[in-house]
């Protein structure tokens, strides 16, 4: 945690303007991205992380016209969960993927969170907040050390955690963006709100799995409706033409199924 927290005190020399550029945004993202892939358990098999970046890039790369250079990877965490870092850094973690039946499922979650970066959503926060310590915050959620009582208090005192989670407004937006990205890329968009549905699911069955998705995810049935409804203006033709799975995902999902369990949290006693 110490480190989020260093990367974080650098952030008010990088946003003391009122507007954060392209080039202050990816600096940002690299020096997060740095910080999170020392922090988290990344998966390091390279089949793993070749799918998942072949898959992230089909979809990015028609998303942005300003030629970010997307990276993409994947957390061994069982927790349900994927998050965005300015810059072009996806994250997903293993136990989302292992909740994905098919290929679209996932690939309507890579654009969701494309769209966050596309639409600028942390950059546009730190605009308006002027250099808010949104690091802390960042680290605090990905890694729910806040749940440490001295750190949270340091983080109370220091940052504002609202940054932790997008607002509605943002995540619908990035609903919608995640539609046209994974249709431009030639993949069902219907995968997202099945994907929505499955979580909303399992919150009322086992919902310890998919608390952390929903403590930085709003998400209830309305943004199922609405991504349905956006669905819904696609000409079926097109529709029908549109790729939902593909042997490669499986292959992709018995591979990262096949992988020693997922280590317990840093600072836990005996595993999950």
């Amino acid at each position: 945690m110490k480190r989020f927290i260093i990367a974080a005190g650098l952030l008010p020399g990088l946003v003391a303007c009122a507007t954060i550029s392209t080039q202050q945004e990816v600096q940002m993202g690299e020096q997060y991205a740095a910080q999170i892939n020392a922090q988290l358990p990344i998966i390091q098999d390279p089949e793993v992380n070749r799918y998942i970046n072949v898959l992230g890039d089909s979809i990015a790369k028609l998303s942005d016209d300003r030629n970010l250079d997307w990276h993409f990877y994947v957390v061994d965490s069982k927790e349900v969960n994927a998050f965005a870092v300015p810059g072009g850094f996806i994250y997903v973690n293993r136990g989302l993927i292992e909740r994905a039946d098919k290929m679209d499922q996932l690939a309507g979650v890579l654009g969701h969170e494309i769209g966050h970066v596309t639409n600028r959503h942390t950059v546009k926060l730190m605009e308006k907040q002027q250099g808010a310590n949104v690091g802390v915050a960042l680290g605090c959620i990905l890694t729910k050390v806040c749940e440490n009582q001295a750190t949270g208090a340091l983080i109370n005192l220091t940052g504002n955690a609202v940054f932790a989670k997008f607002s509605r407004e943002d995540e619908a937006e990035a609903d919608e963006s995640g539609v046209r990205y994974v249709t431009r890329a030639g993949i069902d968009p219907r995968g997202i709100p099945e994907m929505f549905q499955k979580l909303i699911d399992e919150r009322g069955s086992k919902p310890a799995g998919v608390e952390t998705w929903f403590a930085t995810h709003p998400l209830e049935e309305d943004r199922i409706a609405d991504t349905q409804a956006m669905i819904k203006k696609i000409d079926p033709a097109i529709l029908a033409t549109l790729t939902q799975d593909s042997p490669n995902f499986q292959a992709f999902k018995a591979r990262v199924k096949s992988l020693p369990p997922t280590p317990a949290p840093k600072g836990a006693s005996g595993s999950r």
